[in-house]
């Protein structure tokens, strides 16, 4: 079950990031204007995170109801069938097009997994066993680029997507030996809200990215915008009323819950903000190579492999508001060491120093941060609590670097990655202070 859930979620997260290396290959060939380059750039990655956002919730309630290893199925064969999709799209529309369907796909694979994990251990032996599946899941998300790069120099962009069936087959052939859950009964899936939240993040993501192209003034730009508000606010409107909501507002009632995603929100907005742009940087700017730009963050991923498991036993032992606090602030400090960075941008001296720390800082939060949200929620509720906490983290994601225009300006240069870099920095810390102001380890019973 285990390696199911840690193979499932693997590929949702690595699709994530094994984009952004290739995005050079991708606007090069598809992009017909010079001037609309950062804008397909941003729509490839964020049309994906969109429907992976604002579907990611509905998503873990019909895993409750429909039973977590058949919704698992389903959303294995849709990544695979889009994944095929974008590697033949003939046109930046098409692949756009596409990627917001592997979205929708990918929404089904993150709650039922971890739901999976919450459900099956308990104490210590979860924390160890999130520990597992934080290390390798979120090694997917930064190992994606080394991958990303070796594909874009020796063969295509389009195999980045490809190269996703292989790992879909075998997870298909594993879950085969894993038992069907406990369905939960009396509970229907709130369509209505997961088409509102859609709409609302789709058009205020767009007013965001196409701004840059068309100024705020247009009727292209604050037509959606103002539809996109509203279709949030009829969202927040209706999860108050609905019969069974998506976003059960009774979980907010646990402190370590709210803040937990508060803090998700400015950690994973930095995160995926953050490889972003310097994935960009050291390939269209200092002129390294897409293999290369892979190999740049690949100390991130020793990190996690290394030190996950480590921290999130520790922060079970300790309790997590320490590693909650301090790893964001490491990582936020790395970011700031990047600042030295020129066009040349010298791996040894002005990149990989802060790649170091922020892969520290990384691998002490994120283990504790999942054990601590998860652990929060009741075991019935793992399905939900677990989709709430991946809708916060794409949704923070794809809203920061929609604001990638504002921050960097119309073309990267090495004025804009060093605000890249500031505002990356700022979000981390403000990460960890609001776990140290938010979160409280759990009480521990004596013996």
């Amino acid at each position: 079950m285990l390696v199911v859930a840690i193979l499932a979620s693997f590929v949702s997260f690595l699709d994530g990031s094994v984009v952004n290396v290739a995005l050079p290959a991708i606007s090069a060939e598809l992009a017909t204007d010079p001037d609309q380059v950062l804008g397909l750039q941003q729509w490839v990655v964020d049309a994906y995170l969109i429907t992976l956002g604002a579907l990611i919730l509905v998503a873990g309630s019909v895993s409750d109801v429909y039973g977590r290893r058949r919704v698992l199925w389903w959303g294995l064969v849709g990544f695979g069938v889009t994944s095929v999709l974008c590697a033949l799209a003939p046109t930046g529309a098409a692949l756009i097009v596409a990627r917001a369907l592997q979205g929708v796909a990918g929404a089904l694979l993150v709650p039922s997994s971890l739901a999976m994990i919450v459900s099956a251990f308990t104490g210590a032996a979860q924390g160890r066993a999130i520990g597992i599946w934080t290390a390798w899941t979120g090694t997917a998300s930064i190992i994606g680029p080394l991958l990303g790069g070796v594909f874009v120099d020796t063969l295509s962009w389009r195999w980045v997507f490809g190269i996703n069936v292989l790992p879909v087959a075998a997870t298909l052939w594993l879950l085969r030996g894993v038992a069907e859950g406990e369905r939960l009964g009396g509970r229907t899936i709130d369509v209505r809200g997961a088409m509102l939240a859609a709409v609302g993040l789709a058009g205020t993501v767009f007013a965001l990215i196409e701004q840059g192209r068309f100024g705020w003034a247009s009727p292209v730009v604050w037509g959606p915008l103002v539809v996109g508000l509203a279709a949030l606010v009829a969202f927040g409107v209706w999860e108050r009323r609905a019969p069974d909501p998506m976003l059960p507002l009774a979980l907010f009632e646990r402190r370590n819950f709210v803040w937990g995603n508060v803090a998700t929100a400015a950690i994973y907005g930095a995160l995926y903000f953050g490889m972003f742009v310097v994935t960009l940087f050291v390939q269209q700017v200092a002129g390294y190579s897409a293999t290369a730009a892979g190999l740049a963050l690949l100390p991130v991923t020793l990190l996690l492999l290394a030190l996950s498991t480590t921290f999130g036993t520790l922060a079970g032992r300790y309790g997590p508001r320490l590693f909650m606090t301090l790893g964001p602030v490491l990582g936020g400090c790395g970011f700031l060491l990047m600042l030295t960075a020129t066009a040349q941008a010298s791996y040894l001296t002005q990149i990989l120093p802060g790649v170091l720390l922020f892969g520290l800082g990384l691998a002490v939060t994120v283990a504790p941060s999942t054990a601590t949200i998860l652990g929060a929620v009741r075991p019935q509720d793992a399905g939900i609590g677990s989709a709430v906490n991946n809708a916060v983290s794409r949704v923070a994601g794809l809203v920061v670097i929609a604001f990638a225009g504002l921050i960097i300006g119309p073309r990267l240069d090495v004025e804009g990655f060093h605000r890249a870099l500031v505002v990356t920095a700022a979000l981390l810390v403000v990460g960890g202070l609001v776990s140290w102001a938010g979160i409280r380890n759990p009480q521990r019973t004596p013996t």
